[in-house]
C-alpha cells in the first residue's frame, strides 16, 4: 500500500522555553515525574512564547502536561531497550517502555503547577528578565531541557486507575535513607535545609544507581543536586539495602 506523500513529511518544532530545576545532571533523577514531590524547577517561557495572553487560564489547573526533549541523549536509537524495571537484562521494543534513547528523543512529564510569575521576573542576576516563568513541583526533568508544548492535565479523562501497566504496575519499592552526623551538620548550615533533606531523602530512597549495580554495596557515589555534591553508599541493614547520606559538599 502507498503512503499518501503528506504523511511522510518531516515537521521542524521549537522549543517554546527551558527548565531550570534541583537536577543539574542525569544521574538521579527519578524516572517518572511526581516521585519526588520535593524536586522544584521552572519552565521558562522564550519569545515569541513568553506572551502572557498565552498562559491565561492556566492558573485553574494544578497539574500539566509537559512534551520536552531528552536533549543529553545521543540520537541514535534502537529497537530493544533495557529497562530498569527490569533489572537492566531484560530486553522490550523501544514503544513499550519510557527510554531516553527513543527515535525523536521525545518525553512527556506530569508536573504540579504552583504558581506563575508574569512580568519582568530575575531569571539569573545579570539583568535577564523572563515575561512569563511557570513554578513546578516533582518535575524530573534535568536544567537546560528544551519544552516543546504544555498542555493542561484533565485527571477525568487522562486518570484510568483500572489500566494495565505491563511490567511496571506499582511505584518502585522506597529504600530507608539515614543521614550521617557529618551530612546533617551541613543541613543545619543551610536555609533550605529542610526542603533539601526531603529532596535528597526522594531521590535516594528510588536507589538512583545503575540496575546492574542494585544491591548492598559499600562502594561511594554522588548525585548532584542544587548546589551541592550528596556522597552516598548502599548498605544492609538486616538483610534489607538502605541508603546512608555520607557528606553533603559545595558542587
Amino acid at each position: 500500500m502507498t503512503r499518501p506523500l503528506h504523511s511522510m513529511e518531516s515537521h521542524s518544532v521549537q522549543p517554546i522555553g527551558y527548565i531550570e530545576s534541583d537536577f543539574p545532571d542525569k544521574f538521579g533523577v527519578p524516572r517518572q515525574p511526581g516521585l519526588a514531590a520535593a524536586a522544584r524547577a521552572s519552565l521558562i517561557l522564550v519569545p515569541p512564547y513568553d506572551d502572557p495572553l498565552a498562559v491565561r487560564g492556566l492558573e485553574a489547573f494544578s497539574h500539566l502536561w509537559l512534551t520536552f526533549v531528552f536533549h543529553h541523549s545521543p540520537a541514535r536509537w534502537t529497537p530493544l531497550v533495557r529497562p530498569p524495571r527490569l533489572g537492566g537484562n531484560a530486553k522490550v521494543g523501544v514503544f513499550a517502555s519510557r527510554s531516553t534513547h527513543r527515535p525523536n528523543r521525545l518525553g512527556q512529564s506530569l508536573v504540579k503547577l504552583s504558581r506563575i510569575d508574569i512580568g519582568g521576573v530575575d531569571i539569573g542576576g545579570n539583568d535577564d528578565r523572563a515575561r512569563v516563568r511557570l513554578a513546578l513541583t516533582g518535575c524530573d526533568l534535568i536544567s537546560g531541557t528544551p519544552v516543546l508544548d504544555i498542555k493542561p492535565y484533565l485527571p477525568w479523562a487522562e486518570a484510568l486507575p483500572d489500566a494495565r501497566a505491563g511490567y511496571a504496575p506499582a511505584p518502585p519499592p522506597q529504600l530507608a535513607v539515614r543521614f550521617s552526623a557529618a551530612a546533617e551538620a551541613t543541613l543545619a548550615t543551610r536555609a533550605d535545609a529542610a526542603s533539601l533533606r526531603e529532596l535528597i531523602r526522594q531521590v535516594l530512597a528510588q536507589d538512583p544507581r545503575p540496575a546492574y549495580r542494585k544491591g548492598a554495596e559499600e562502594r561511594l557515589y554522588g548525585v548532584r543536586l542544587r548546589d551541592v555534591d550528596v556522597r552516598f553508599r548502599s548498605l544492609d541493614d538486616d538483610g534489607m539495602p538502605m541508603m546512608e547520606v555520607v557528606e553533603i559538599v559545595p558542587a
